[in-house]
């Protein structure tokens, strides 16, 4: 996408724009309103969903060993929220659950990202 008309971008006429007294850009005139239905491009995209526990640093000799049934001690503390991380970009922290015979997460707090 390297032309601005390969966006999709709705036209920008001179009577929406407004300056404010610094000189910088407003737009004027109702904001519209977005919903799920304009992401709809993007539904498909596969993304990667990560729930992380905890971690733990260990030693390569003492790895080897681990046997079923091993415990091995996390960094975090029962009860403690855990990460939800998209792509590797942490968005969330949650809590474990159990939905039926399956473990879940619900998420507690989005992250806000820092751009």
């Amino acid at each position: 996408m390297s032309q601005d008309s390969d966006l999709n971008l709705p036209p920008l006429n001179n009577a929406d724009l407004s300056f404010d007294h610094e000189g910088s850009v407003a737009r004027s005139g109702p904001v519209p309103v977005k919903t799920a239905e304009d992401l709809e491009q993007v539904f498909d995209v596969p993304v990667t969903v990560s729930a992380v526990l905890g971690s733990s640093k260990v030693a390569v000799g003492d790895l080897l060993q681990i046997v079923p049934g091993a415990v091995i001690e996390l960094d975090r503390r029962v009860g403690e929220a855990i990460d939800i991380f998209v792509n590797e970009r942490l968005v969330a922290r949650g809590e474990v659950v159990v939905v039926e015979d399956r473990l879940g997460v619900t998420m507690t707090e989005i992250i806000k990202a820092d751009r």
